[in-house]
C-alpha cells in the first residue's frame, strides 16, 4: 500500500518541482554566505572607532573581535570565488566569535532572543560551521 501525495498524471509536478530545486542547489549557499558575511561585517565595523574596553573586554581584545568579525565575513565572500580556504577560515572564525559570545553575553539569559538569549548567536554558529566544514562545496 502506497501512502502519499500523488501530483498530477505520474508525478510529473513533482519531477518539475524537483528539477527547480535541483537546478536551484548550486546557487543557494549565496544566501546563507551572504547574509552571514554582511552580519559579521556590519556588527565587525560597528565597533571602530574603539575608544575603550567595551562589553567587559580590554581594548586589545575588542580591536582582535572587530578585526575578526570583518575578516570572517571578507573571506566568506572571497572564498566563493576560488579560494576554498576563506570559506572554511571565515567559517572558523564565525564559530570562535559565537561561542565567546554566547558564553560571555548570552547563555544567562537563555535561548529566546527576545530575552536576549543564545537563539540567533546559535543559528550563526552553526551556519559558521556548515561553511567551514563544507567549503565551497555549501
Amino acid at each position: 500500500m502506497h501512502i502519499g501525495v500523488r501530483l498530477g498524471k505520474d508525478n510529473n509536478e513533482e519531477e518539475i518541482i524537483m528539477d527547480f530545486l535541483k537546478n536551484l542547489s548550486p546557487h543557494v549557499h549565496w544566501g546563507l554566505r551572504l547574509s552571514l558575511a554582511a552580519t559579521f561585517i556590519y556588527h565587525g565595523a560597528g565597533k571602530f572607532p574603539i575608544e575603550g574596553p567595551m562589553m567587559g573586554m580590554p581594548v586589545a581584545v575588542v580591536w582582535l573581535l572587530a578585526l575578526g568579525e570583518v575578516a570572517a565575513g571578507v573571506m566568506l565572500i572571497a572564498g566563493a570565488f576560488g579560494k576554498e580556504m576563506l570559506t572554511r577560515l571565515g567559517g572558523l572564525i564565525v564559530v570562535v566569535v559565537m561561542v565567546g559570545a554566547i558564553a560571555m553575553v548570552h547563555a544567562k539569559n537563555g535561548f529566546s532572543v527576545m530575552n536576549g538569549g543564545y537563539e540567533f548567536q546559535l543559528l550563526m554558529l552553526v551556519s559558521g560551521f556548515y561553511l567551514a566544514a563544507k567549503g565551497n562545496d555549501a
